[in-house]
């Protein structure tokens, strides 16, 4: 029958159960207080009085059945950590009943007490049972010890595997969710980041053109001339392949160009460059570096400024303020300086029409090289002939 009384060691082995399939696993055992439980099954007395003596005697909870059946019994009952089995037993042999501790409770490490006589059935056990370990009886105290503690051992190792790997899993899923939650917050932040900023450039344009309809209230003949410059440099960069983000810089410099004459007289305003006194026109040769000026102290308008301060400058280098030629100016001040070009030959003080697209273009055309920038003006002229009238032009 099963003899269920354990006692306590001073140095008592852990053990956890230990299956093939993952198990729930609590925190790690505590060494000094749980104790290993061996399970000895021999259908002789004496046998299990000896493996019971030595097996108490290195602090483990021994358990005893005197067949395979009543061992499996045990079993249904309680925890078992290792079993130690003879071969040869009435009913149920011992490879039978390894077998069937193998199936269904695999965790369960399984050693066999064996003859030499028993070559086959130890190969049979080794199979079938899937044994940890055969020992030949009679045995060795010290070597069954040693192969009872190595079994403990490896179930003690392979139950902690385990837990740490069920652990692992359930941190690996708090971090995913973790993760998942980060990345959903941090998508819906780029979202709001990125409509805060479109709403952010659009407030800026708005305060530009607001900025280029001060300018235009000064005098009649500049009515409109801002927002038709800007359009037609945005059209010509497009045009020639630029980038957006130096298109939108250009379009800028368009509906700013003429801010540096914030401050002239309206007989200034009213006369050409050419029809200036002295004073007037260096006034009025001064505007492109004041206008320069006042955006260059403005958040990301350092390029803007630029464009407006070479907007005056040749391609011979016979403009103004800095004299520079060809290459030297900057590729949005040639191109401004054609879309401004263009508008005062369309348009006249009054507003009205002065010379249709085409008649304008070709006289422009004639100063290519020399004013403007032959690669400027191909464009033009490119952008003339297929785009739509005057009036399509418009800034919308």
């Amino acid at each position: 029958m099963s003899d269920t009384l354990c006692q306590s060691s001073t140095v008592p082995v852990p053990i956890e159960s230990v299956s093939d399939t993952p198990i729930p696993l609590g925190p790690a055992p505590d060494s000094r207080t749980t104790l290993a439980t061996v399970l000895c099954v021999d259908d002789e007395p004496n046998i299990l009085a000896a493996l019971k003596r030595m097996l108490r005697a290195d602090g483990l909870c021994v358990l005893t059945a005197q067949s395979g059946g009543q061992a499996l019994s045990v079993l249904e009952q309680m925890p078992v950590d290792l079993v130690i089995s003879d071969m040869r037993m009435p009913g149920m042999d011992g490879a039978q009943f390894l077998e069937q501790v193998h199936l269904r409770w695999p965790h369960v490490v399984r050693v066999m007490l064996t003859g030499h006589a028993d070559i086959s059935a130890t190969i049979a056990a080794i199979n079938r049972g899937r044994i940890f370990r055969y020992v030949h009886k009679p045995w060795d105290e010290h070597d069954l010890m040693l192969t009872v503690r190595q079994g403990l051992e490896m179930h003690r190792l392979e139950a902690e595997r385990q837990r740490l790997d069920l652990l692992t899993r359930q941190q690996n899923d708090q971090l995913q969710a973790v993760n998942a939650g980060l990345e959903r917050r941090v998508e819906a932040r780029t979202v709001e980041l990125k409509d805060a900023n479109v709403r952010l450039q659009r407030s800026h344009l708005k305060t530009i053109k607001a900025f280029a309809d001060l300018i235009e209230l000064r005098s009649g003949g500049l009515s409109g001339h801002g927002r038709r410059v800007a359009d037609i440099a945005r059209r010509l960069a497009r045009h020639m392949g630029i980038s957006e983000t130096m298109v939108l810089d250009i379009f800028k410099a368009g509906l700013l160009h003429d801010i540096g004459l914030v401050g002239a007289t309206d007989i200034m305003l009213s006369r050409s460059s050419s029809e200036l006194d002295l004073p007037g026109a260096d006034f009025y040769r001064a505007h492109a570096s004041r206008g320069a000026q006042a955006l260059c102290s403005l958040d990301d308008m350092a390029l803007v400024a630029q464009i407006v301060e070479a907007h005056h400058e040749r391609f011979d280098g016979l403009g103004f303020p800095a004299g520079l030629v060809a290459e030297l100016i900057p590729l949005g001040a040639r191109i401004l300086a054609v879309a401004d070009a263009l508008d005062d030959l369309e348009y006249d003080a009054g507003g009205d029409m002065k010379l249709a697209r085409a008649d304008a273009i070709a006289q422009l055309l004639r100063e290519a090289g020399t004013r403007f920038d032959p690669d400027v003006l191909c464009a033009l002229d490119t952008e003339g002939r297929t785009g739509g009238a005057p009036d399509s032009w418009l800034v919308s």
